[in-house]
């Protein structure tokens, strides 16, 4: 029999730190970067058609969340500042996006780097 996937048991979006902080049935709480959730979206535009790390989006440091939208009982839409609003971030998604943070984080930043990519702080 199969564990099922946490759930988020409190959503809070703090717009001043541009942090989106989903907490979990499992206990787990996660402070998610506005950046973070836009860089890593589900959708087929970042996602890409095909395998592989997707497509590197990048100069999203400033980006804010403008809405949260449920969708169902299993996943939230997020509609950012910058238009974007077409990935749907199941419950869980959300949680292992919380779980990867650290090694998602460098994974990116090392993609921005061979792309030669500088990211502006701030």
């Amino acid at each position: 029999m199969s564990t099922p996937h946490p759930h988020p048991t409190d959503i809070r979006l703090r717009t001043g730190s541009r942090l989106l902080e989903v907490s979990f049935s499992d206990g787990q709480t996660y402070p998610l970067s506005f950046e973070y959730l836009r860089v890593f979206s589900p959708s087929a535009e970042v996602k890409g058609h095909g395998g592989g790390e997707g497509i590197l989006q990048t100069g999203k440091e400033q980006v804010g969340i403008s809405a949260i939208e449920p969708v169902g009982n299993y996943a939230v839409r997020l509609v950012f500042d910058d238009g974007h609003n077409t990935g749907l971030y199941s419950w869980s998604l959300l949680h292992e996006l919380g779980r990867d943070q650290r090694a998602n984080w460098a994974r990116y930043l090392e993609r921005c780097r061979d792309a030669g990519v500088t990211r502006q702080e701030g």
